[in-house]
């Protein structure tokens, strides 16, 4: 047997130094702290004399400043508007990180503000509306609909941009 031996089982030092190397290499929201925890406690076992305790460690690490879920909300969600997507698809990017509604005012704000301008960002990225090379046909038409909806963007917007003729320059509403 040539096998590796499968690691120690888990206990506090060990979690929290997980813990640490984790939001030291990462950006992470709390919920995202502690699904990596519940994740390496369920690999590994737990092997500490007390229960083991991630939301304790998560709450410690947001109590000493290392999470601030507010602050990645606004800095996931312009990375997304920064990418194309629309509101829906980063409201469920944070919601999915575990972000509490509380902590996504300032980013649901800005991506309400980016909007027009990710819009354009998709629609370059993708070659629709004011970037493509020729008019699109009916069923090219509907394909760029759904890309755009599955992007996160309301449909009017979506609509505005797929409808637009090649070179068209687009202005805000």
């Amino acid at each position: 047997m040539t096998g590796k031996r499968p690691p120690p089982p888990l206990d506090e030092a060990v979690l929290r130094d997980l813990a640490l190397r984790h939001v030291a290499r990462f950006a992470t929201s709390r919920g995202k702290l502690l699904a990596y925890l519940n994740r390496k406690i369920r690999e590994r076992g737990w092997g500490g004399e007390s229960p083991a305790d991630p939301d304790a460690l998560a709450d410690r690490f947001v109590a000493l400043g290392y999470i601030d879920d507010a602050g990645y909300a606004v800095m996931k969600s312009a990375s997304l508007s920064r990418r194309g997507y629309g509101a829906r698809r980063i409201g469920e990017a944070l919601r999915a990180a575990g972000i509490a509604e509380g902590d996504r005012e300032q980013a649901d704000a800005q991506t309400a503000s980016d909007a027009w301008t990710a819009a354009d960002r998709f629609a370059r990225r993708k070659r629709i509306g004011p970037y493509a090379p020729a008019p699109l046909d009916p069923r090219q038409r509907e394909k760029a609909i759904a890309a755009f909806l599955r992007a996160g963007h309301a449909h009017a917007i979506a609509r505005r941009w797929v409808d637009a003729a090649p070179g068209e320059e687009m202005e805000e509403e």
